[in-house]
C-alpha cells in the first residue's frame, strides 16, 4: 500500500523486512560487475614534475627587475602558448601519441591537451598570493611515454620563461634607448636655445640687475665728475684766452733796436667770438645732461662750437699789425704770446677729450638704464627657457637611471641570475596506474546497485494492494475496524488472500453496523 497513506518508520523496516533480497541482490551483483569491466578500459600512467619560482639573486635594491607582471598572469600566458598547436604537435608526432585510435590530428591534439594538467601551488605561509610553484603531470598508456612526454613538457616551461624574460628585459631596454636619444636631442636644443639667449642678452640676465645698478650708479658719479671737470676746464680756457687778449696788445717789431711802445685799439670782434663760445658751450652742457650725444639739437651745437672754435684758431695764427708813428710795420708774436697760444690750443684739446668722455659715459648711463628697464620681460623669457631646460634634464635623467637599471636587469636576464623556473622533481617513472581506479569502480557499483534495489522494492511495494494493517484498513475504507480475524497457515487460506480478505472484512463490519443500528 505504498503511496495510499503516510509511512511510518516501522513501515519501512517492515518493507526491508519483506523485499530485502531485492535489495540485497543488486548490491552483490553490480560491484563485481563494476569491478569486472574496470580491467576492459586500458589503464592510464601519470608522470608528475614539480617546478619551483625561484627569485633574483641580486637584491631588488640594487637591481629592480624590468618584469613585474603577476606570476599568475606570467603561467597563465605561457600555459596558452605551450598547449598551441605549434608546440604540442612535433611532441605528439614524436612519441606517436594516441596513433592507435586513428583520429585526425586536431582531435589527437586535443586529447593531448586534456592529459596535460598545470597545477599551481599557493603559498600557505605567505599570505600575500604568492605564486612560490607548480605541478605539471601528463596520462599516458606507457608509463615511459608519460615521463618523457611531462620532461619535454617542463623543459618547455622553462625555456619558455627565460626566453620572455630575456625578450621583455631587451625590448624594455630598447625601448628606453629610443626615448633617451629623444630626450637628448630635446635637451640639446634647449640648451643651444638657453646659450643663444644668453648670449644675446648678456649683462641683462636675471642675477645681474644689482651689478647694473651698481655700474649705473658709478657712471653717474663718473659723468657728474667729467661735467665738473670740464667745466673747469672751459673756465681755464676763458681765462687763457682773456691773458691772451692783453698780450697782444703791446708788440716788438722786427727789426727795431729796442721796445716800442704801439697802441692797438681794441678787437670787439674777438670779443664777441669768446662770448658766443661760452653761451655754445653752456648750451651744450646744458642739453647733454638731458640728452644723449645722438640727439640733433646736441650735434648742432657741437657743430657750431667746433667751427667757431677752427675760426678763432685762423685769427690767433694770423700777423698781428699795428700802426707806428704815420706808417704800418708788421710784428711777430714774442714768446709769451706763443705760449698762451699753445695753453689754448692744449685746453681745445682737452675740452674735446672730455667732451667725448662725457658722451661715452652717457651712451654707457643710457645703455645699463635701458638694461634695467628690459629686465622684466627678459626674466620672464629666461624664466621660461630654464623652466623648459630643467625639466628636459630632469626628464633626461629619469630615463638614463631607467636605461642603466634596464640594461644591468637585461645583463642578469641573460646570466640566467634573474626569475626563473627551478625542476625540483624531475618527471617520474609511475609504477602504477593512474586510472581505472579499481576500488572506485567497485564502490560506484555498490553504491548504484543499492540504489537500483531499493528504487525496484519501492516500485514492487508501489503496486502492492494488499492490506496488513488497521491503519491499511482505514486508509483504504475510512471505516473502523470491527474485528481481527488470525491468519490460519492452510492451504485454504492462504489461497483466499488479497482482495477477498479485505472484501470479507469489509462485510463482516457493515453487517455488524447494520444490527447495531437496528438493535
Amino acid at each position: 500500500m505504498l503511496g495510499h497513506r503516510a509511512l511510518a518508520p516501522e513501515d519501512y523496516f517492515a518493507i526491508l523486512k519483506r523485499r530485502w533480497w531485492i535489495v540485497l541482490l543488486p548490491l552483490l551483483i553490480l560491484p563485481i560487475v563494476s569491478y569486472s569491466f574496470s580491467y576492459t578500459i586500458p589503464p592510464q600512467y601519470q608522470s608528475q614534475t614539480l617546478v619551483l619560482i625561484e627569485g633574483q639573486k641580486v637584491s631588488d635594491s640594487y637591481v629592480r627587475p624590468v618584469v613585474t607582471e603577476d606570476l599568475d598572469s606570467q603561467l597563465a600566458s605561457m600555459k596558452e602558448q605551450i598547449l598551441s598547436r605549434s608546440r604540442l604537435q612535433p611532441i605528439l608526432e614524436e612519441f606517436n601519441l594516441f596513433g592507435n585510435l586513428h583520429a585526425d590530428m586536431d582531435d589527437r591534439i586535443e586529447m593531448m591537451r586534456k592529459n596535460i594538467e598545470i597545477k599551481p601551488i599557493h603559498s600557505e605561509i605567505d599570505r600575500s598570493g604568492g605564486l612560490p610553484g607548480f605541478f605539471i603531470s601528463f596520462k599516458a598508456s606507457d608509463p615511459h611515454v608519460a615521463q618523457a612526454v611531462c620532461s619535454e613538457i617542463t623543459s618547455l616551461f622553462t625555456a619558455e620563461n627565460l626566453k620572455r624574460r630575456e625578450q621583455s628585459a631587451e625590448g624594455t631596454t630598447d625601448f628606453l634607448k629610443g626615448q633617451l636619444e629623444n630626450a637628448k636631442r630635446s635637451l640639446d636644443e634647449q640648451d643651444a636655445k638657453l646659450a643663444e639667449f644668453q648670449q644675446k642678452y648678456m649683462g641683462r640676465l636675471p642675477g645681474e640687475e644689482s651689478s647694473n645698478s651698481n655700474m649705473l650708479s658709478s657712471l653717474d658719479t663718473q659723468l657728474e665728475a667729467a661735467n665738473q671737470s670740464l667745466a673747469r676746464m672751459e673756465q681755464d680756457r676763458s681765462l687763457t684766452q682773456s691773458l691772451l687778449a692783453q698780450a697782444t696788445q703791446s708788440v716788438v717789431p722786427s727789426g727795431s733796436s729796442g721796445p716800442v711802445s704801439i697802441s692797438s685799439a681794441p678787437n670787439p670782434a674777438l670779443d664777441a667770438e669768446q662770448a658766443e663760445m661760452q653761451a655754445l658751450q653752456q648750451q651744450e652742457a646744458d642739453l647733454t645732461l638731458h640728452y644723449t650725444s645722438d640727439y640733433p639739437e646736441v650735434i648742432a651745437v657741437r657743430r657750431k662750437i667746433a667751427d667757431l672754435r677752427k675760426k678763432m684758431a685762423n685769427q690767433a695764427a694770423g700777423p698781428s699789425t699795428s700802426r707806428i708813428a704815420g706808417g704800418p710795420a708788421t710784428v711777430r708774436d714774442n714768446p709769451a704770446v706763443q705760449q698762451l697760444k699753445a695753453q689754448l690750443r692744449a685746453a681745445d684739446l682737452g675740452i674735446q677729450e672730455k667732451r667725448k668722455e662725457q658722451a661715452q659715459l652717457q651712451a654707457n648711463i643710457s645703455n645699463y638704464q635701458e638694461r634695467l628697464q628690459s629686465s622684466p620681460a627678459i626674466e620672464a623669457q629666461y624664466k621660461q627657457l630654464t623652466r623648459n631646460y630643467q625639466t628636459a634634464q630632469a626628464f633626461y635623467d629619469d630615463l638614463l637611471s631607467k636605461m642603466n637599471t634596464a640594461q644591468m636587469s637585461t645583463d642578469l636576464e641573460k646570466r640566467q641570475e634573474g626569475e626563473h623556473f627551478q625542476v625540483m622533481d624531475a618527471a617520474n617513472l609511475p609504477d602504477a596506474p593512474f586510472s581505472p581506479k579499481r576500488a572506485v569502480f567497485a564502490m560506484s557499483g555498490a553504491g548504484f546497485g543499492l540504489a537500483l534495489g531499493l528504487l525496484i522494492s519501492g516500485l514492487l511495494e508501489y503496486r502492492d494492494t494488499t492490506l496488513r494493517s488497521e491503519r491499511d484498513v482505514w486508509a483504504f475504507t475510512n471505516l473502523p475496524t470491527l474485528g481481527l480475524i488470525p491468519i490460519s497457515d492452510t492451504p485454504e487460506i492462504r489461497a483466499n488472500t488479497g482482495l477477498r480478505r479485505l472484501l470479507r472484512v469489509f462485510q463482516f463490519g457493515k453487517k455488524k453496523q447494520l444490527a447495531g443500528a437496528h438493535g
